[in-house]
């Protein structure tokens, strides 16, 4: 059975955003604008996890959540996603009962970590795609195997998370920034070629087994799947 994420955001572009983040990692979505929206669809609905906003039209976000605990016994896991940053925001939500706060703006692939963190830590089975693919490509992410037209590809571990971001965001282009602080984990400085490199080895030993062409570069931006 599909996790049930609720999003209550008052702000339609960000909350479609998210929907179709989480829609894309195969979760079931319950969308609210206003606190008092997703009041009314809590008394119907036991969403697994809630993203809540603080800034909504008529009752907040602090309001929302604090009769989500007090009121309606609620466990479900909440994630706070807010524009407000300072520390004392932070530690006064966590403590009010979120259990966890990013924010605004963010990444999709943070979203979607934050949200299987959140379901695993409260002990919901957090399933993960068999198989991603695009043509003859075929990508396993809990075997972290690789295969193009039936071949196994033998790709280095950095080269795999690289191709695994562009298979689980097939429209997303990506810059040689983000590509290096998600696979390398740390800051992009701009004359570090590392990730240039590195796709091009994954250009090359796809291109040994077939011809066609499955990373698209973006000019002047970054790569892309190309699908």
């Amino acid at each position: 059975m599909e996790e049930t994420v609720l999003i209550v955001e008052d702000e339609a572009d960000i909350n479609r955003l998210l929907a179709r983040i989480l829609e894309g990692e195969g979760y079931r979505v319950l969308q609210a604008f206003s606190g008092t929206e997703a009041r009314l669809l809590m008394e119907r609905e036991t969403p697994d996890l809630i993203l809540l906003d603080l800034m909504l039209p008529g009752m907040s976000g602090e309001e929302f959540l604090r009769g989500l605990r007090e009121e309606l016994g609620s466990e479900a896991p909440v994630i706070v996603i807010s524009a407000r940053n300072s520390l004392d925001d932070k530690v006064s939500l966590l403590k009010g009962g979120a259990d966890d706060y990013m924010t605004k703006p963010f990444e999709p692939e943070e979203v979607a970590a934050r949200v299987q963190a959140g379901l695993r830590r409260s002990g919901k089975r957090v399933k993960e795609k068999k198989e991603l693919s695009c043509r003859k490509l075929k990508l396993f992410p809990e075997l972290r195997t690789v295969t193009l037209d039936g071949e196994e590809v033998a790709l280095t571990a950095h080269e795999f998370d690289i191709l695994y971001l562009f298979m689980r965001n097939p429209e997303k282009v990506y810059s040689r920034e983000l590509l290096y602080e998600q696979v390398w984990q740390g800051g992009y400085y701009g004359e570090n070629n590392t990730v240039n490199v590195h796709v091009s080895n994954i250009r090359r030993k796809l291109k040994a087994i077939d011809p066609e062409e499955y990373i698209q570069t973006v000019y002047g931006i970054g790569f892309k799947l190309k699908i």
